[in-house]
C-alpha cells in the first residue's frame, strides 16, 4: 500500500534511516525537523500517517500532537516515535493523543510493517478535539 508519511524528527541520522526504510516500502516521505516545519507541511497536505518524535527542540512532541488534534482539520494517525521506553511512557503518549507508539532505536526489519498497521485504522476522535 503506497502511503504519504510526514516524519517529524530533529535528529538527522534517525530521520535518514526512517525515511530510507519507509521509501524502500514504497511510501512517499516528507520530513520536518521542527514544529514550524511540521505545521507548514500540514498546511500544504494531509498525510496518511505522521511519525512524531517526542523530544523535539523547543516544543515537545506531545504539545505538537495536542495542537494538531485541536486544529479541527483532517484526521490522520499520529505515531509517537521515541526513545522513551520506560514503564508508562507508551500509555502517556497514547493518553496525550497519539494513535500508536514505536520505540527507538527502531528495528529496521519491522519498522515499515509497524507503521503499516496504523494505515488501516482511522485516527482517534477523542477528548482532545
Amino acid at each position: 500500500m503506497a502511503a504519504n508519511v510526514l516524519l517529524v524528527e530533529d535528529n538527522e541520522q534517525n530521520m535518514e534511516l526512517a525515511s530510507f526504510l519507509l521509501e524502500e516500502a514504497g511510501w512517499t516521505v516528507v520530513t520536518a525537523m521542527s514544529f514550524e516545519e511540521a505545521r507548514r507541511e500540514l498546511a500544504r497536505q494531509t498525510p496518511d500517517v505522521v511519525l512524531m518524535d517526542m523530544e523535539l527542540r523547543g516544543l515537545d512532541g506531545l504539545s505538537l500532537v495536542a495542537e494538531f488534534r485541536r486544529g479541527g482539520g483532517p484526521r490522520f494517525p499520529i505515531l509517537a516515535l521515541t526513545a522513551h521506553a520506560m514503564r508508562g511512557d507508551k500509555e502517556r503518549f497514547l493518553a496525550g493523543g497519539c494513535d500508536g507508539y514505536i520505540s527507538k532505536p527502531i528495528d529496521t526489519k519491522t519498522f515499515a510493517a509497524e507503521v503499516a498497521r496504523y494505515l488501516a485504522r482511522p485516527a482517534r476522535e477523542d477528548e482532545t478535539t
